[in-house]
């Protein structure tokens, strides 16, 4: 990829990334004021779990496809391209509704007994159907991101949003305008219509992408050497993913738990845990918009440059990149520590989200990077070092949230998550180094 194209496509998903956020944010806001702070918090008591369907079914296989097709798209091997697309997503798909089928099954198991909290089983139940749909997005973005086509992934996240969005507000306006009680429901439920529009959407583009006779089905032969392929590189980042989404679920459950050892009411827990997760970090989360697209295309790019055996681009564009988001990091400290208050209280009326801003401000510089760091690493093939580095700096939070918040409350994950960071970025500044 040249530099050009490179910066076009950072360009666009930025863009659409941070238009994104800022819809994000007011829903968020319209979320805090129709179903409160303890709403929020129920909702992001689950999302764990919809991150671990992910984390099964088609994480890992989205970025083996994203790394295997852009190899074979670089060599001009359109056809092996396209056979990996459609055997990977086949069976990442089947796998998500198995997953989903036993997850609907099980959620009044999995609210009452792991996440210790049975008013969460219907919002289970309602994520449980996004589960398949959302693996097929996220393979139709792989072949996109490693084709270099960044428009249409974008395209489909800003219709994910609107739709999200609108859904939501749409069951909101009916269910007050018949006086029923509102609840976390609609978040569930607008995540669900956005899913199924993004679908439709991205196999009407898909199907034109591969349109001609020799991508017909009778075509493809015996799907098992790309199979082979393809679970050979996705098996490793899948339990990648799988072990840091059960670390960082783990995480997120003792959270609630630890704040009540703190002293707090139920109620009082869940609502600053909404407060902190559904307001102070996403804010602080907006502006890696910018690093997260660049690390989704640093990705396949990395990995075709090292196909090609250009060592020197390689450290070029990894130097240029970090210099970028340490930049980045640096300018939003500034703002996010003397301005957090402020925001706070402008944007969510609450001026402990404001005290939450402006402690994780030291987070920034090194998410920042971080974000981008693991996005080469992951190009260079450095999959097992980032598994590595990444259950380390969770298990670090982990003992802060068990240890650090019955003593000082919330203030202690955010000391956890400011240390992790810092120790994340040292072991990946170690990895890439080694790799010179």
């Amino acid at each position: 990829m040249s530099k050009k194209s490179f910066f076009r496509g950072t360009f666009i998903l930025t863009g659409t990334g941070v238009i994104s956020r800022i819809i994000g944010f007011f829903y968020r806001i319209f979320l805090s004021h129709s179903i409160g702070a303890q709403g929020l918090g129920l909702y992001q008591l689950v999302l764990p779990v919809q991150s671990i369907a992910s984390a099964i079914t088609g994480s890992g296989i989205q970025s083996a496809l994203s790394r295997l097709i852009a190899s074979k798209l670089a060599l001009g091997n359109r056809r092996e391209a396209w056979k990996l697309f459609f055997c990977g997503t086949t069976s990442a798909f089947l796998l998500s509704a198995a997953v989903s089928s036993l997850i609907f099954r099980h959620s009044v198991f999995i609210a009452g007994e792991l996440l210790k909290s049975p008013q969460t089983a219907p919002l289970i139940r309602i994520l449980a159907f996004s589960f398949p749909l959302n693996t097929l997005h996220t393979c139709i973005n792989s072949y996109y991101f490693a084709a270099k086509n960044t428009l249409i992934p974008s395209g489909l996240q800003l219709l994910e949003q609107i739709v999200r969005v609108g859904s939501s507000v749409l069951m909101y306006v009916v269910l007050t305008s018949r006086e029923i009680p509102v609840t976390a429901a609609i978040a569930a439920g607008g995540a669900l219509a956005s899913e199924v529009a993004v679908v439709l959407a991205g196999l009407l583009l898909i199907s034109t992408v591969f349109s001609g006779k020799e991508y017909a089905l009778r075509n493809i032969g015996d799907p098992r050497q790309s199979l082979l392929e393809i679970f050979h590189t996705s098996l490793p980042l899948t339990l990648d993913r799988l072990l840091l989404t059960l670390l960082g679920s783990i995480e997120m459950v003792l959270i609630p738990r630890q704040l009540q050892a703190s002293g707090l009411s139920s109620s009082d827990a869940l609502s600053v845990y909404g407060i902190f997760m559904g307001m102070a970090l996403p804010l602080i989360l907006f502006p890696s918009a910018v690093t997260n697209s660049a690390s989704v295309l640093l990705m396949p790019s990395v990995a075709e440059m090292q196909a090609l055996g250009y060592r020197k681009r390689i450290r070029h564009v990894t130097g240029q990149s970090l210099r970028a988001c340490a930049l980045l990091g640096g300018v939003c400290f500034l703002c996010f520590f003397f301005f957090g208050p402020f925001l706070g209280r402008l944007l969510f009326q609450s001026p402990e989200a404001g005290t939450f801003i402006r402690t994780l401000a030291f987070i920034c510089p090194f998410l920042y990077m971080n974000t981008a760091l693991t996005g080469i690493l992951h190009g260079l093939g450095k999959n097992g070092a980032c598994l590595v580095h990444s259950a380390a700096g969770i298990l670090l939070r982990i003992l802060f949230v068990v240890f650090a918040i019955p003593l000082t409350g919330i203030r202690g994950y955010l000391y956890g998550i400011l240390f992790s960071e810092l120790l994340l970025s040292i072991l990946h500044l170690s990895a890439l180094y080694r790799c010179e």
